[in-house]
């Protein structure tokens, strides 16, 4: 998830679950931010799922006031996209939720994979399936075998920018072959690896 300074209007940019691609008008001014995964509903106080496939303005989940300030603070600096980044860690105040950074490490190191990975994971932290769905709409804005597939792609393509071969890269990650990596990426960004990274 993302907040974005376009033309100086703050705007939110939630999770997606499949290739989103807007468009604007030439000379458009764009900064951001990116969350870490399950970071940005504590920061935004609205759950990731309500946010799903979404582009709405910061001033639509704070109240005015607090949405004033923080513009008018990034618009007064001489760089906004730095007054950006500096006001929004300034205003990341609330720790990680314990259970979703657990959920996070534990999909990252690749305990989703397999058909019972999903109620491994749950019975480890004493939640039924359904549970651990919802806490991770929530937290992410989709359940975790989304998740776990979003941020496959998201190795597999960091392998890729290093300018390793993409049937190097879906073997070292583990997908079925470069056809099912490249399915996977078009799926998923709309693009196929080698347009994406190009």
């Amino acid at each position: 998830m993302d907040i974005l300074l376009v033309d100086g209007d703050l705007m939110v940019a939630g999770p997606d679950s499949h290739a989103w691609t807007g468009s604007a008008a030439r000379g458009t001014q764009y900064a951001g931010i990116r969350f870490a995964p399950g970071a940005a509903p504590g920061f935004l106080g609205v759950p990731a799922r309500e946010l799903l496939n979404e582009r709405v303005p910061l001033a639509d989940l704070w109240s005015p006031t607090r949405s004033r300030q923080l513009l008018d603070r990034i618009r007064s600096s001489p760089d906004p996209a730095v007054a950006l980044d500096v006001e929004v860690a300034n205003l990341v105040d609330e720790p990680p939720d314990r259970l979703i950074s657990y959920v996070l490490r534990n999909v990252r190191g690749g305990l989703l994979r397999g058909s019972a990975g999903v109620s491994k994971l749950a019975g480890t932290i004493g939640l039924s399936e359904r549970q651990l769905h919802r806490r991770c709409l929530d937290a992410f804005g989709y359940g975790p075998k989304m998740l776990d597939r979003v941020l496959w792609m998201n190795v597999a393509l960091d392998h890729a920018r290093t300018g390793l071969a993409l049937a190097d890269v879906a073997t070292l990650t583990g997908y079925a072959d470069q056809a099912h990596f490249t399915r996977d990426v078009k799926a998923l960004t709309g693009l196929p690896p080698k347009t994406l990274l190009g």
